[in-house]
């Protein structure tokens, strides 16, 4: 059986089993390949990286420092895409071109070079620091024109917008290298700020000089396509990037502020694939009740929680689940943020009238087995939603709710009338993320009783049990968390609440009968699970749920 590049590396005195694991579990929570994790991590040499890698993926490796290549092999591919796609013809013999890559996914474009020159083509692994200076050297130091490095260029000739054309794409680069959801830009009296939101808590990242902030400003409004003369209203717009491969997709808010425009950009990294249920968090007994829910054949299945709860990943869950050839589900969404084969989805477009209520209206016309409903925001599209659930559609939708009972009267507060929400919703989902503990340097410890009761377990029973605690090392930069986990809220409708939403009553009772009959499972049951299997610890729990626990914790 062949060896795996960790077991290369470590059977050849590259690496020590301990570096190994850092870097597995730092690729586990990056979503990377063990090569990259390495590489960023530093961990190895990348000249003897490569080498090992090139024998693990079945390819000779050519060092292109060494030796000088033929202009007539060079010619052998255009100028244009040696730079966009990143290779280099390295040699041409007995009627096969050989070409360097330095990304072995990168083989794909043998094939399509064999096609294009019509001989035969075979690939050789290189590392990315020769390959960059191959490049300069050959064929001139550009980028590829789909890069956001292009913006690093200096634009119609102004030396000056340089600096500030390099801050925002260095902001762009730093903020995925820190797997950062959100980038906040806010001026002060004396200073801008840049905090970056990881993992869901806000850090500090940067202090720029004030004078910077008007420049900064205006540059992100041109690549968001708003109005930069505008300076007293909020705007929103989007921005597409490509960066270091990866397609960023940017949403971009501006609100006007006491010390001049603040700027929120919320990054979506369409690079990498959706997350499984079960990735997300499920508990194997909590997935079969969803699924069970998303079997049904019609009614309507709410996700509520706050913004940033991981809702949509969760729908996107749902409907992967359920997309096979013989269901048409469409979709309405605002944005569509990621795209997914065999689904029809729709981008609302307030602009043009292209709302949630007129895309459900026009998709009912189109047949669908499944809908989804991006957010249900007023009266029209709850109520449009909910006759869609009666007349035999599958509907699943999100709601800003604190818990999952309380979805239930917000669409009647919305205007919903009650024997509608009683007839139609079949189950609600309410979610949180907490942050998941370092695999690296989490401890155990024994809790204390007051952590126990805030969990909800009973001292005695569990007396002995050990709890994991944060404590920080390199891996998550001394935060002692790495990744996030969502933790669930389940209602499932019975006859009881269905009555009692029908009548109109309060949320009170509708969350005492829910409870009482088992029909749903709070927030913290879930955290507790997750605490007592090391998932997250017992103050991430406390934070997302807001328990009282009675005492400092």
């Amino acid at each position: 059986m062949s060896q795996t590049l960790g077991e290369l590396l470590v059977a050849s005195g590259a690496l020590t089993e301990s570096a190994l694991r850092e870097a597995q579990a730092y690729q586990r929570n990056g979503g990377l390949r063990l090569d990259e994790a390495l590489s960023k991590l530093s961990l190895v040499d990348e000249a003897t990286l490569f080498r090992t890698l090139a024998k693990e993926q079945g390819l000779p490796f050519v060092d292109l420092d060494k030796g000088r290549i033929a202009p007539e092999v060079l010619a052998r591919v255009p100028a244009d895409m040696a730079r966009e796609q990143g290779i280099v013809p390295v040699l041409e013999k007995n009627g096969r071109l050989v070409v360097a890559i330095e990304d072995p996914t990168k083989r794909i474009l043998v094939d399509q070079l064999r096609f294009a020159l019509g001989i035969d083509v075979a690939a050789a692994l290189a590392q990315p620091s020769a390959m960059k200076r191959a490049l300069a050297r050959y064929y001139g130091a550009a980028v590829p024109e789909n890069s956001v490095a292009r913006s690093m260029k200096v634009e119609d000739g102004d030396e000056n917008d340089a600096p500030i054309v390099r801050l925002v794409t260095r902001t762009f680069q730093q903020a995925l290298e820190a797997r950062a959801s959100d980038i906040h830009i806010e001026p002060g009296r004396v200073s801008v700020r840049v905090r970056f939101r990881v993992d869901g808590m806000l850090r500090d990242v940067a202090e720029h000089p004030l004078h910077l902030h008007a420049p900064l400003v205006s540059r992100l409004k041109i690549m968001a396509s708003m109005d930069i003369a505008e300076r007293r209203k909020p705007q929103d717009g989007r921005i597409g990037l490509t960066v270091d491969g990866r397609e960023i997709d940017v949403r971009c808010s501006i609100l006007p502020s006491s010390h001049g425009e603040t700027i929120v950009m919320r990054l979506l990294d369409r690079s990498r694939s959706l997350i499984s249920l079960k990735e997300l968090g499920f508990e194997d007994d909590d997935y079969r009740w969803f699924r069970r829910q998303i079997k049904r054949p019609n009614g309507i299945v709410l996700v509520t929680g706050p913004t940033g709860s991981g809702k949509t990943t969760t729908l996107y869950g749902a409907l992967t689940e359920l997309n096979r050839p013989d269901v048409k589900i469409i979709t309405a969404e605002d944005p569509v943020e990621y795209h997914i084969s065999g689904i029809n989805q729709v981008q609302v477009n307030a602009k043009i009238g292209l709302t949630f209520a007129r895309i459900l209206k026009a998709m009912l016309r189109a047949a669908p087995n499944v809908i989804l409903v991006g957010e249900i925001r007023d009266k029209e599209t709850a109520e449009i939603a909910i006759q869609s659930a009666l007349t035999g559609h599958l509907v699943f939708s999100t709601l800003h709710t604190n818990d999952a009972p309380s979805a239930l009267t917000r669409l009647v507060d919305i205007g919903v009338a009650p024997f509608l929400v009683s007839a139609s919703v079949q189950a609600v989902v309410a979610q949180r993320l907490v942050r998941r503990l370092c695999g690296e340097c989490a401890e155990a410890y024994l809790p204390s009783e007051a952590e126990m009761r805030a969990m909800g377990f009973d001292p005695q029973t569990i007396a002995g049990r050990k709890f994991r605690r944060a404590r920080g090392c390199r891996t998550c930069e001394g935060t002692g968390y790495r990744g996030r986990i969502a933790v669930f809220e389940l209602l499932e409708m019975d006859a009881a609440i269905r009555d009692l939403v029908f009548h109109g009553s309060g949320l009170e009772a509708v969350r005492k009968r829910a409870a009482a009959s088992g029909a749903l499972r709070p927030l913290v049951f879930d955290g507790a699970r997750k605490v007592l299997r090391g998932d997250t610890s017992v103050n991430e729990v406390v934070r997302v749920t807001r328990l009282a626990a009675g005492e400092d914790l």
